[in-house]
């Protein structure tokens, strides 16, 4: 099955699972259209400064998981939850990336991150 036969969804997380571990490059060349941009306030809006910073990531950290909890999908919109890791030991960050596919690539990117602390008062968890 070709990746144009898989549901945008499961684009969203191959994309995710493929950048967690170390497989940047194969994850853009898979997934990101041409006209790619991306809105994370910390490296320039272009494919290739995000690429750059993600290929950085995983030498900075190669036990890195990724963890999907739940993903939804409306329309050209994808949104995945994820409990990332950069360790064994770290308690990681909640994780939401939202991706707008086009002509069945992801062309649009957000993502927001909230780390999760030591000594939570709520009782549910942040998942």
């Amino acid at each position: 099955m070709n990746s144009n036969q898989h549901s945008n969804k499961e684009k969203a997380v191959s994309f995710l699972q493929l950048v967690a571990s170390g497989e940047v490059r194969e994850a853009y060349h898979l997934y990101v259209g041409p006209s790619f941009l991306h809105h994370n306030p910390f490296f320039r809006g272009d494919a290739e400064s995000l690429m750059l910073a993600m290929e950085e990531s995983e030498r900075n950290n190669p036990e890195k998981t990724l963890e999907v909890k739940r993903t939804i999908e409306e329309r050209d919109l994808v949104v995945v939850h994820s409990h990332i890791k950069q360790h064994s030991e770290d308690l990681g960050a909640a994780v939401v990336h939202i991706f707008r596919f086009q002509d069945n690539q992801i062309v649009e990117a957000w993502d927001i991150g909230q780390p999760i602390p030591e000594n939570s008062p709520n009782e549910n968890g942040v998942f």
